[in-house]
């Protein structure tokens, strides 16, 4: 697999790199290895790239609502949550805390979720534009550990593209649950486009020194859930920006 050292226009983003290509998988240890192993194409590529720039370059969930998405009566006993902040968020929950998730921290709230930890699958999440945030940093950075097909299943929207990632994932090694902590980790986030029944957002990891970079990921409310929507090839993220930093991002603060 080749990291290729070309850039789209004056982006900073790197053109065709294989977790663009059909169905690969990333979790925020798995962006952090990747960004090592991109220093040479980050430290020879274009000026880095601003936030603005940077949220150019997805193309958003449709402002439409899904007619296949669900309604709060679809979702499990138990799974109530304060769905009354719409607003896309300005700052991180105030009583979000860091949870170990194999060698990583991903960020949970018990106001916008998950509420519920059924093993792999970290679910019951707010029916909000932050509630999507937290589905999408929990989601993702389950797939590279053991129990991925169940979180898959669970969790990504059936279709073609549920399909295809399964099939790419299935070629892939589980990472340890164990180990070196990871170097990095989630630094900071947007949501780009909401409505009720679907989002996209962009997610910021912090990468080795003073490397970030930025992604975008599609999610829809699906089964009285927030679930991962992949492209009909099993692609979870629409390309990766660097960026400067996380000015003009919410932050995760300690």
């Amino acid at each position: 697999m080749k990291v290729s050292g070309r850039s789209r226009g004056t982006s900073g983003e790197w053109e065709k790199p294989f977790w663009q290509q059909r169905g690969w998988i990333v979790s925020a240890g798995f962006l952090l290895a990747l960004l090592a192993l991109a220093g040479v194409v980050i430290a020879t590529g274009d000026d880095d790239t601003g936030p603005g720039d940077a949220m150019k370059q997805p193309t958003p969930a449709s402002s439409e609502p899904s007619k296949s998405s669900g309604g709060q009566d679809e979702r499990p006993a138990g799974c109530r949550t304060d769905d009354s902040d719409q607003e896309k968020p300005t700052a991180a929950p105030s009583d979000f805390t860091w949870k170990a998730n194999g060698t990583g921290l991903v960020p949970v709230s018990r106001t916008a979720g998950p509420l519920k930890f059924d093993g792999p699958v970290w679910s019951c999440f707010a029916h909000t534009p932050q509630g999507a945030v937290m589905a999408a940093h929990a989601i993702t950075d389950h797939l590279s550990y053991k129990g991925w097909r169940e979180v898959v299943e669970k969790q990504v929207v059936p279709g073609p593209g549920r399909d295809a990632l399964i099939a790419s994932r299935s070629k892939e090694e589980d990472k340890p649950l164990s180990g070196k902590p990871d170097a990095g980790g989630y630094a900071a986030y947007t949501v780009l486009s909401y409505n009720k029944s679907e989002t996209t957002l962009m997610m910021v990891l912090r990468g080795p020194g003073t490397t970030y970079a930025a992604t975008s990921i599609n999610m829809k409310w699906h089964a009285g859930d927030w679930k991962l929507a992949p492209e009909p090839d099993g692609t979870i993220y629409q390309g990766m920006s660097r960026v400067a930093g996380t000015k003009g991002f919410i932050t995760w603060e300690a």
